[in-house]
């Protein structure tokens, strides 16, 4: 069997770092620190590129690893990272009001409920591979979404302006709709003839 090259590796990244870190900024809220957690799990996947090469799904790898640091993170230096953001000074671009509303939205569920909605709406997961993935019954996955929904909704409608139009609409986040139906809802949507926006 030839060994894995390099290239495929470079291959791997290209293709799969901008969906990864969308992943976890949908978890952490900060675009620099997804950006920081997904290239820290990749590095972690070259230096086992060999036997991660062989694997039927090397992404579930490194999405498992990137989480996994950003859970030990946020235990670590919760603390810090609150007073540093105060303290440094922002040259970045207003984010849009759709932006803003859908982290705060996404700020108020449980970790494991904002989770499962990053994993099924963003990496358009199916229900058995999260379940699979975080180690639980795919009856406890739709009891989350169907919570994280319930909150989701909630807050937009309690909003002002749009209501919950930022995730009905299609409300866009570094290129990925973030509004865009998982696969339960496409093919609930195509069975009634309707037709996703």
């Amino acid at each position: 069997m030839d060994r894995p090259r390099l290239d495929d590796f470079s291959e791997f990244y290209a293709a799969h770092f901008h969906s990864l870190t969308v992943q976890l900024f949908a978890h952490t809220g900060d675009l620099s620190e997804a950006q920081d957690l997904v290239q820290e799990a990749f590095c972690r996947a070259l230096a086992r590129w060999p036997r991660l090469a062989g694997y039927d799904d090397p992404v579930a790898w490194v999405r498992r690893v990137a989480w996994n640091l950003a859970t030990s993170r946020w235990r670590r230096v919760r603390t810090a990272l609150v007073f540093a953001r105060r303290q440094r000074e922002e040259v970045a671009p207003e984010p849009s009001p759709d932006r803003v509303a859908l982290v705060a939205a996404l700020s108020r569920l449980p970790d494991r409920q904002r989770r499962a909605v990053a994993l099924h709406y963003l990496a358009d997961l199916p229900l058995t591979t999260i379940a699979a993935e975080l180690g639980v019954a795919e009856g406890t996955v739709k009891s989350w979404l169907h919570r994280a929904r319930t909150t989701l909704a909630a807050h937009f409608a309690d909003g002002p302006g749009r209501a919950a139009s930022g995730l009905r609409s299609g409300a866009t986040r570094e290129g990925v709709a973030l509004g865009a139906p998982g696969p339960r809802e496409r093919s609930e949507r195509q069975r009634q003839g309707g037709v996703d926006v």
